[in-house]
């Protein structure tokens, strides 16, 4: 119970050129997550899941843009990113999950 907990916690990895230059540079990936999460439930599902160190998190609510389409106008969800900062020597592999 406590895994699908922790899955409910991270969506999905928030993958975007800004997020690439980040894990570069500072060591940092980025998730969705839910937007009833706080931090400390983010830092350790994202410890337990892939089995790293994590230094700090950060996180954002995210605005839903609106987009015009055929029926009109149609606002996106908002939604909750959090930014994942790892320990110096820890590095996160999206697909080797356990």
């Amino acid at each position: 119970m406590k895994n699908l907990h922790l899955y409910n916690i991270l969506r999905e990895p928030h993958i975007s050129e800004k997020v690439s230059i980040l894990g570069e540079e500072s060591n940092q990936y980025a998730f969705k997550v839910s937007a009833e999460a706080t931090r400390p439930e983010i830092k350790e599902a994202v410890e337990e899941i892939f089995k790293v160190a994590v230094k700090k998190v950060t996180t954002s609510n995210v605005k839903g843009k609106v987009k015009r389409n055929a029926q009109g106008l149609v606002k996106k969800k908002n939604w909750k990113k959090a930014y994942i900062t790892l320990e110096r020597g820890e590095e996160l592999d999206y697909l080797d999950v356990n």
